[in-house]
């Protein structure tokens, strides 16, 4: 095993940082981003029994990642029945998703801060018998003493940007001490491949398979919810902005009152990434004077609404499947952008802004498929969307990104392969406990 001074050091810090993390707990409540009725599980502390059965672990990060894994786990438990799966992420807002979504034999815990008597406690209560790591998140403390346990280690749907690629450079040997500690990587593209094994993971235990999320399910949706919407709507032309984040309002507004010159009863759905942001929009959309309605508050667009913000959680899927041209946001700032996968898997045509890093090589494919657009300010995104206005220019698109979307379910069905390989080939560890 590869050793390094700084994790040496990191993991001295860990072993006395209870207080510290104590603190950061306190003051990460304070400003609304722990959940009260929760907090113990950030201490290790679990707030659900282990079930009897051989417990299998996944750590993602926060929503994106979750969502990416729930095909998957859906997929390990029709296959394997007998297995119980624990989900961690360190997000409220994940938690929520995953607590609607995860399906029967699945459950969801918040992961311990990296304090290594929190790490130890969680690690005693639940015993998993395999640890599966997503993307890219790695906590020193978390990883040594899981792999120190004996407890096989994964790293899947792994993907690591320049900026964390150049972070971890200036800690290689940290960096090669805790990726060595992975028995399998499952990389999502050769940029990832080349940045892992710079930073020391043996080429020979890598992948590149391509993100699991190409494999996920469509979002879901209520489709009496649709009916009744579509119904409202009928006739009128429709775009959607979805996940946006500060800065994105106010250019997507801008080219929303361009393409309302060409078509005047054209509707914007508006989606922020973070609903709580919904005032900050609402007074944006004051101040513009514009005709909007809030979905927060069960009011309906009529003929008259210009724009419907929609303020809500967990209802991307019905989004998507209303509009035939979607801006995926997170991208005319410099945020990474958001999961292309989604729209494209709904019959919807895609717009996103140039800071795609998050998705580079996924949105290179849809691209180069004729299934996405790029779109740098206002007035060429208003030029997009009144050009797609036209429904067989849209619906190209549309069946284009599908196709793309639709050609990398073989990702699940290899990663499914690999976990069960693994757990085979552990069947003492497997035993449920006494």
């Amino acid at each position: 095993m590869a050793r390094s001074l700084a994790l040496a050091g990191y993991l001295a810090f860990a072993a006395r940082a209870e207080r510290y993390a104590n603190r950061k707990l306190a003051d990460r409540l304070a400003i609304g981003k722990e959940d009260a009725a929760r907090i113990d599980e950030r201490r290790g502390v679990a707030s659900l029994p282990r079930p009897d059965a051989p417990l299998v672990w996944f750590h993602a990060a926060s929503v994106g990642e979750s969502l990416a894994l729930l095909e998957l786990i859906r997929r390990l438990l029709e296959e394997r029945p007998d297995l119980a799966v624990l989900v961690t992420t360190g997000t409220l807002t994940s938690a929520g998703v995953m607590a609607s979504r995860l399906p029967e034999g699945a459950f969801h815990q918040f992961i311990p801060l990296d304090a290594l008597a929190f790490v130890r406690r969680f690690l005693d209560h639940w015993r998993p018998d395999l640890a599966i790591w997503t993307e890219s998140e790695l906590w020193p403390a978390l990883i040594t003493e899981t792999h120190g346990r004996g407890i096989p280690m994964l790293l899947i749907n792994a993907r690591m940007s320049k900026a964390s690629h150049d972070k971890w450079r200036f800690l290689r040997g940290m960096a090669k001490s805790l990726l060595c500690r992975f028995d399998q990587a499952l990389v999502q593209d050769d940029i990832t491949a080349n940045y892992l094994r710079n930073l020391g993971l043996p080429g020979e235990r890598m992948e590149v398979t391509g993100t699991l999320k190409e494999g996920a399910a469509a979002l879901p949706y209520d489709e009496a919810e649709r009916a009744r919407l579509a119904s409202r709507l009928s006739g009128r032309p429709i775009w959607l902005a979805a996940s946006t984040h500060e800065g994105e309002e106010e250019k997507v507004l801008d080219a929303h009152n361009m393409a309302l010159r060409t078509n005047p009863r054209l509707m914007l759905i508006l989606v922020p990434r973070h609903p709580e942001r919904a005032d900050q929009i609402a007074d944006l959309l004051d101040a513009g004077k514009w005709a909007y309605v809030r979905r927060s508050t069960d009011a309906l667009p009529d003929g008259d609404t210009q724009v419907y913000l929609a303020d809500t959680m967990g209802e991307l899927g019905l989004w998507y499947r209303l509009s035939p041209i979607s801006f995926v946001g997170g991208s005319l700032e410099p945020i990474g952008g958001h999961n292309p996968f989604e729209p494209a898997a709904l019959g919807s045509a895609i717009l996103h802004g140039p800071y795609v890093t998050n998705f580079v090589d996924i949105y290179q494919r849809l691209t180069e498929a004729k299934a996405a657009r790029l779109v740098s300010a206002p007035d060429n995104l208003a030029a997009a969307v009144n050009d797609l206005m036209n429904p067989d220019r849209a619906a190209a698109m549309a069946n284009a990104a599908w196709e793309v979307s639709s050609s990398g379910a073989d990702v699940t069905d290899l990663a499914i392969d690999v976990l069960l390989d693994r757990l085979d080939a552990k069947p003492a560890a497997l035993e449920s406990p006494a």
